[in-house]
């Protein structure tokens, strides 16, 4: 008997509507699991606007398009990433607005005060190494939690590069930083999203070079 695998999934965010949050924070939701809760969101944020103080229960890992957004600990610029742990309790503000890609593992909830629980983090990209991780891809390695093996990851395609055959044990979500890259689904173009189930099985190509933003829960091996 033979099995087919999933394919992957094009996600096309222009498609996709915006929905107000609160005065000057409108959202799209991306992709949902809600058996896990889990989502990849991206929130657009109107100059000054803001989120009060709130807690989240589960974790939260954000890629700022374009703009800033601070909170206690600090800002997150253009092109870099924030994490905020599980019982995180901040604000969010942003002076001249931000478009930000969010991918979370749980809810949010209203605080009362911050008290002891955990800051957020900040990465700032460009002082990461490159990591060779075969001919013509590179890492940057983000964020890494080994006990669920979940990791955030910048990988960079030249043109022409490939992934031979593998599968996903566990599922992954990328963002098209810049470029294009293609599976046996089609083309994921700049500024859109494929979505590899568990057991999806595929090949990935690039014709003019790729830099992807990846948040991987398990990992792959080769067929």
């Amino acid at each position: 008997m033979t099995t087919t695998s999933p394919r992957s999934q094009i996600i096309s965010i222009s498609d996709l509507g915006w929905q107000e949050f609160r005065p000057g924070v409108s959202f799209k939701i991306l992709w949902e699991d809600k058996a896990t809760k889990r989502r990849a969101q991206m929130t657009r944020f109107a100059p000054g606007a803001q989120l009060p103080l709130h807690r989240h229960v589960g974790d939260e890992l954000i890629f700022v398009i374009e703009g800033a957004l601070s909170d206690e600990s600090g800002t997150v610029t253009s092109g870099n990433v924030g994490y905020r742990p599980d019982g995180c309790v901040h604000t969010v503000t942003t002076k001249n607005g931000a478009t930000v890609l969010a991918v979370l593992t749980g809810d949010i909830e209203p605080a009362a005060e911050r008290g002891r629980a955990p800051g957020s983090q900040i990465f700032t990209l460009s002082e990461l190494p490159w990591i060779e991780t075969r001919p013509g891809v590179r890492q940057k390695r983000i964020w890494e939690d080994k006990v669920t093996e979940r990791r955030a990851l910048l990988a960079r395609f030249e043109p022409g590069a490939t992934l031979p055959p593998h599968r996903h044990v566990g599922d992954e979500l990328i963002f098209l930083v810049e470029g294009a890259n293609a599976d046996e689904s089609g083309v994921v173009a700049t500024g859109n999203m494929n979505y590899r189930p568990n057991g999806c099985v595929h090949s990935v190509t690039t014709q003019n070079g790729a830099t992807v933003l990846a948040v991987v829960w398990g990992r792959t091996e080769p067929i």
